[in-house]
């Protein structure tokens, strides 16, 4: 088993799902005491929204740089960003180690891809959504063609994001309101709905949608289950 680098805390809310998941695949594929070799760092939350807000991605890169080299240094078999917003900064972080970065945006598009649908709604938040780091590179690397939700639809997606689920608040009317988006979605012609920020499956999950959903956080906590259990060795993907 290979040790998995996470750099988490963005939030430590879905850190958490991302641990909780490892291990418990862990011992479900190997029994009894097992559970995952993880390396984390999780960082100041408030630290890295203040550096989004003001657009200094740049400061935030060199954060990111600078633990995933610390992750490597301490022995990390690979490397995952816990949060799908701060891949705007995947390229950059890759160049500063020599170990792969899993990319979440890679291992979601694979699975929609391989459930052979084409245009998943995509809910995130608004960096995600609006910028083209994450939508470009579904529709490049896996053929996708995402439905992005209108704008009044975006606002409370994001704000709920970082109001309610990043600080731990899950709400019975906020869930109604992402239903209802996914909703005017499937109107729009949504094969699909990608949970495209890893707090989204705090408030909705597939028991909740009908249409075939697709967890970022679970995926991507699996991809990295593979790689540690692969006796495989995956290079990382040039920038």
């Amino acid at each position: 088993m290979r040790t998995i680098g996470l750099i988490g805390g963005m939030s430590w809310e879905s850190t958490a799902v991302y641990y909780r998941r490892l291990n418990e695949q862990v011992r479900a594929e190997l029994g009894g005491l097992h559970s995952a070799d993880i390396l984390m760092r999780s960082i100041n939350f408030d630290a890295i929204v203040s550096l989004q807000k003001q657009g200094r991605w740049d400061e935030a890169c060199q954060v990111l740089a600078d633990i995933a080299r610390d992750l490597e240094g301490g022995g990390a078999g690979c490397i995952l960003i816990c949060t799908n917003t701060m891949h705007k900064l995947a390229d950059e972080v890759q160049q500063a180690v020599s170990i792969p970065l899993l990319h979440i945006a890679d291992v979601t598009g694979a699975a929609v891809k391989a459930a052979g649908l084409q245009r998943p709604l995509l809910l995130a938040t608004r960096y995600t959504m609006e910028q083209d780091f994450y939508v470009t590179r579904l529709r490049e690397g896996f053929g996708l063609d995402p439905v992005i939700p209108a704008e009044a639809d975006r606002v409370f997606i994001h704000d709920i994001i970082f109001d309610e689920l990043c600080q731990g608040v899950v709400r019975e009317d906020s869930r109604r309101l992402y239903l209802d988006a996914i909703a005017r979605g499937k109107e729009r012609g949504a094969d699909g709905v990608i949970l495209g920020c890893t707090e989204i499956c705090l408030l909705v999950g597939p028991e909740h949608i009908d249409l075939p959903v697709f967890d970022s956080t679970m995926l991507h906590a699996d991809a990295a289950l593979a790689f540690s259990m692969s006796k495989e060795e995956p290079r990382p993907r040039a920038a």
